[in-house]
């Protein structure tokens, strides 16, 4: 499964959205950057910006450029490859049509929360940069 995810920063935080339950149990109240599945024919940009406007009425403004890195991750039922794109953004409002809560930290304080396993590297290469 190929999916997308946007780090989302603004004045040296970043947005932390947290699932609630669902099928998989090792991905309930994990905390996840928001985005989703691509559809057939989309680019990844395209699949971002779509995603992040049905989850969260944002209208992003993200970039080929701004690209961070890909995972690839095996979970108990499902493999994924997650590309992931820094953006930038001017206002902290948005919908959470489909997450529980959030979080706005400092890239440092992110390896405290408990989050998705794919997620993880992403941690990792965020906590040596400034957001």
């Amino acid at each position: 499964m190929e999916v997308v995810a946007a780090i989302i920063c603004m004045n040296g935080k970043v947005l932390c959205m947290r699932r609630g339950l669902g099928k998989y149990p090792y991905l309930e109240n994990r905390y996840e950057f928001p985005g989703g599945k691509m559809e057939k024919g989309e680019t990844r940009v395209e699949a971002l910006k779509r995603e992040i406007k049905e989850e969260m009425g944002y209208d992003l403004k993200v970039y080929e450029s701004d690209f961070f890195m890909t995972v690839e991750h095996e979970y108990p039922d499902f493999a994924i490859t997650l590309h992931s794109y820094l953006c930038r953004v001017d206002s902290i409002n948005f919908l959470q049509k489909e997450h529980i809560g959030h979080l706005w930290l400092p890239p440092k304080k992110l390896i405290e929360l408990e989050w998705a396993a794919a997620d993880t590297p992403i941690l990792v290469r965020l906590s040596n940069i400034t957001v």
